[in-house]
């Protein structure tokens, strides 16, 4: 029987989903999503009569079976699940036996899958814009589903929208044709042939434009950023084969990257052919593009394997960014591989959340590992166990060694892994000496410093330095001003730099870099980058009020997910929560 997952009401244990068609029409007017889902199930079990599928805030108008009228009944709301919909099938099903299911229905206003923006909240101010985040239980309010990461589907998907827009979603494109019940629009048609997860359905609608980056790769965006853009990701083909060479074949097809407006709340996110970006990465220089190796690299660790259930998360995102290293060691050097290893290891005892990481004994045996692991699990949902398990029979010839790794401090105890790796620290060394000198620096001693302290530094180590000197206590005003003489970070476009250097600077109380760091922090809607930033005004006393202020008016503009963590950070759900 199949793992069961505490996040989804679905039977996927009784039943699984082979494939979902889905006909949508999209409506800004209404900021809803009409249509209907067909599923294609598959009796797992003798004698089912029920079949329960993940909803939140669906309104369901009516579901048929083969065909035929079905009952269904929506269950009692919960707080981060949903509300399940059971289907009576009129007809009882066995073992092996397939059916369709097809639920016609509307999505809410409020779908946490879904962020609507006006045409005043793009680039380009003329057409609204949609795009979806499902991962990681988001899905259920956008499609009817068994929306769990054990269960993966091929899909098919026919998608209404005003005819001067363009639909993209995580599939390939099949076409587009206008729409026989409305000359105003048009319909985009799109096939995944690969099976996936419910998480990795994405779908956006805008005034989009494309640009050629590769011969399996287009970069989309508004027209005002595509330009830079595809400069921004033109390594991308050298990427992608890096990534084949490490870990064979990319099966995907196309790997288009889309720039989302300033709103989207994550760095990047893995959509199977249509990969997510944020703008915050249009640094000029291409030296942010490791986040789109990331994402590569979860074609094979997250797409093709994926984690069974979000207990497992560390299968997705610790191969991942085994391999993101990987790559990132071929296009620089080992060394640079080693450095961003360190700063993994820093980010990792500051956040303090446990996620298996690697000796680098035996580096080229776990990268064999790797491809065998992809290999033996491609197109499958695979739990820690079952990991640890296939581990054992690759290394047939080390069980002594495994044995001898403490399994329950690594998967199961509070902390810090049991093991620390020593990595190359030479490009480290250079962020910690420097670093060490502003911290330990007497007011006599600032005229020491000058532009040559970092002329030998690239983007990387800049925003070390800068991480370093945050976890130090904070640099008095004269410091900090002193920095900006000789180094001028105000002038760089680099948004992790910008976003440590707003943060030092309000950390030294410099009351100039307020509004910077509020423009910063409104100006896009990554929550790395956006609720640090408010938080640090918000506490610097003086500013209290217009952190708040400035929230309160830019609310609206942010993803729901974005606003309603800012407002918690800065209280405002209490004080609204304490005026009512």
């Amino acid at each position: 029987m199949a793992e069961a997952d505490p996040c989804s009401f679905s039977s996927f244990q009784k039943f699984v989903t082979r494939h979902v068609s889905l006909t949508w029409n999209v409506d800004f007017c209404r900021r809803v999503i009409t249509g209907s889902v067909a599923l294609t199930i598959e009796a797992q079990e003798k004698q089912q009569n029920s079949l329960i599928l993940d909803t939140r805030d669906l309104k369901i108008q009516n579901v048929l079976f083969n065909g035929q009228e079905a009952q269904f009944s929506l269950g009692t709301k919960h707080s981060f699940k949903g509300t399940p919909l059971e289907i009576c099938l009129p007809d009882e099903m066995q073992r092996g036996q397939q059916a369709i299911v097809e639920v016609f229905y509307e999505t809410s206003p409020a779908a946490s899958a879904l962020q609507w923006l006006t045409a005043e909240q793009t680039l380009g101010k003329l057409h609204p814009y949609l795009f979806s985040q499902c991962q990681a239980t988001h899905c259920r309010s956008l499609v009817p589903c068994q929306d769990t990461p054990a269960m993966k589907f091929t899909y098919y998907a026919r998608v209404s929208v005003p005819k001067e827009m363009v639909a993209l979603m995580s599939a390939s494109h099949d076409g587009n044709e206008p729409d026989p019940l409305d000359a105003n629009r048009k319909i985009f048609n799109f096939r995944q042939t690969v099976p996936i997860p419910s998480y990795l359905i994405a779908v956006v609608v805008g005034a989009l434009e494309s640009r050629n980056i590769g011969p399996r790769s287009r970069v989309w965006s508004e027209k005002e950023v595509v330009d830079k853009a595809a400069y921004e990701f033109a390594e991308t083909e050298t990427m992608l084969k890096i990534a084949e060479d490490l870990v064979g074949p990319y099966v995907w097809g196309q790997y288009d990257l889309l720039v989302l407006p300033p709103s989207f709340p994550y760095g990047g996110m893995e959509n199977p052919c249509l990969t997510y970006v944020t703008p915050t990465l249009l640094a000029g220089d291409r030296s942010l593009s490791s986040v789109v190796a990331h994402e590569i690299s979860h074609s094979w660790t997250g797409n093709l394997v994926t984690n069974k259930t979000w207990e497992h998360f560390w299968l997705n995102e610790g191969h991942t960014v085994y391999l993101e290293r990987l790559i990132a060691g071929r296009m620089f050097s080992e060394q640079f591989r080693q450095f961003k290893a360190i700063g993994g290891w820093k980010e990792l005892l500051h956040s303090f959340k446990v996620k298996a990481d690697l000796k680098r004994d035996n580096f080229n045996a776990f990268l064999g590992f790797l491809k065998a692991y992809i290999q033996r699990f491609a197109f499958n949902s695979v739990a820690t166990d079952e990991w640890k398990t296939f581990l054992y029979s690759y290394f047939k010839d080390k069980v002594d060694i495994l044995n001898a790794v403490d399994w329950n401090a690594w998967m199961h105890t509070p902390g810090m892994p049991p093991v620390q790796t020593k990595y190359d620290t030479t490009l480290a060394d250079a962020c910690i000496s420097l670093c060490q000198r502003w911290s330990k620096a007497k007011t006599s001693d600032l005229e020491s410093f000058s532009a040559a302290d970092i002329k030998d530094m690239s983007s990387h180590q800049l925003i070390e330095l800068l991480a370093l000197l945050l976890i130090e206590d904070p640099l008095p005003l004269t410091h900090v001003q002193r920095m900006q003489e000789v180094y001028n970070f105000n002038a760089v476009q680099n948004s992790e730099i910008r976003f440590r250097w707003l943060r030092l600077c309000i950390r030294a109380k410099w009351e100039e870099a307020v509004p910077l760091a509020l423009k910063m922090a409104t100006e896009q809607g990554r929550m790395k980058f956006t609720r640090p930033l408010f938080s640090d005004v918000y506490k610097f006393e003086k500013f209290h009020d217009e952190a708040v202020s400035t929230y309160r008016k830019h609310r609206t503009f942010m993803h729901p997910v974005t606003a309603m963590l800012v407002g918690r950070d800065l209280k405002v759900d209490a004080e609204q929560s304490t005026a009512s």
